[in-house]
């Protein structure tokens, strides 16, 4: 089944719905970082809101940054999402795996800590880019974000992730619902929401079973409108002239060292784990347009 991300409303206008199936997504992360359980669950549900985010946003050049500190094990999470579906990410300590005693299952909230903040940071243009940070409040990721939406966004939310990691560590399912408010809601129209939400089964079992993001969506209200459906997508974007960019900031005297010392640098993609090597040559290089610069 191909990652979807469903964006839906009520037929009154007052709920928004977006739901997604994110399992190829999760895995793919989980191969590029070679992650343990508990780091690719927690990777996993930060990929799969940002996933989420980015289909909030109007235009193809912007993009949305979410961070994660809680203080836990895991370290820093951080993930970017862009309008077209493509999402990339990575997690501070991908060799994680913790478990609570009593349910025996992966435990994010422990791997992530709530000691800290969750931060989201909205690319939109120099003007209007725009930060909201809100203390965490389980390190769940699920409940840390229906409380950024509702305290930072001033927009009521309820928000559901989940992945399953199997016996052989790979994703099995993931997948993700936000459910939101809009302005004009109703007390009738909250009472409908906290029905659906108390009955919600885990999304990633939903997934497991084989729902798609339509199914998911359907299965919350009966009279949902579907406003636009598309794929999501592990994407990272960069390139050896990225990396390139980066080098020519350097100091001389590092560059130069690197030539005199390693006769080259290898740099590593810290969103995809990619490495891209740099000759002599190419440092060369990188001197002399630093030399015509004046730098």
């Amino acid at each position: 089944m191909k990652d979807t991300l469903i964006h839906a409303i009520s037929a009154n206008g007052h709920i928004r719905v977006l739901t997604c199936t994110s399992t190829q997504l999760a895995e793919q992360a989980r191969k590029q970082h070679d992650l343990w359980p508990t780091s690719a669950a927690a990777l996993g549900r930060v990929l799969t809101i940002t996933a989420i985010l980015g289909s909030m946003l109007k235009t193809e050049k912007e993009k949305v940054t979410v961070q994660i500190n809680g203080g836990g094990p895991i370290g820093t999470i951080m993930a970017d999402g862009w309008a077209n579906g493509d999402v990339r990410g990575f997690v501070g300590d991908p060799e994680i795996y913790l478990k609570y005693n009593d349910t025996g299952k992966l435990a994010v909230g422990t791997a992530v800590g709530k000691d800290g903040y969750l931060k989201v940071i909205k690319r939109m243009n120099m003007k209007n880019d725009f930060t909201g940070q809100v203390a965490l409040v389980s390190g769940e990721i699920g409940e840390d974000f229906a409380y950024y939406f509702t305290i930072s966004e001033q927009t009521p939310s309820a928000v559901s992730l989940g992945v399953l990691v199997d016996t052989d560590n790979s994703v099995m399912a993931s997948g993700g619902i936000l459910i939101q408010m809009m302005p004009e809601a109703t007390e009738e129209d909250i009472k409908l929401a906290e029905a659906a939400v108390a009955k919600l089964r885990p999304v990633s079992e939903l997934v497991k079973e084989g729902y798609d993001a339509k199914a998911l969506a359907m299965m919350l209200f009966e009279d949902l409108e579907v406003l636009e459906e598309k794929p999501i997508q592990w994407h990272c974007d960069c390139s050896k002239q990225r990396f390139k960019a980066a080098l020519t900031t350097l100091d001389r005297s590092e560059l130069e060292k690197m030539l005199e010392e390693d006769h080259g640098c290898e740099v590593k993609c810290e969103y995809c784990n990619n490495k891209v090597q740099f000759t002599e040559e190419d440092l060369r290089t990188i001197l002399e347009f630093k030399a015509a610069c004046g730098k």
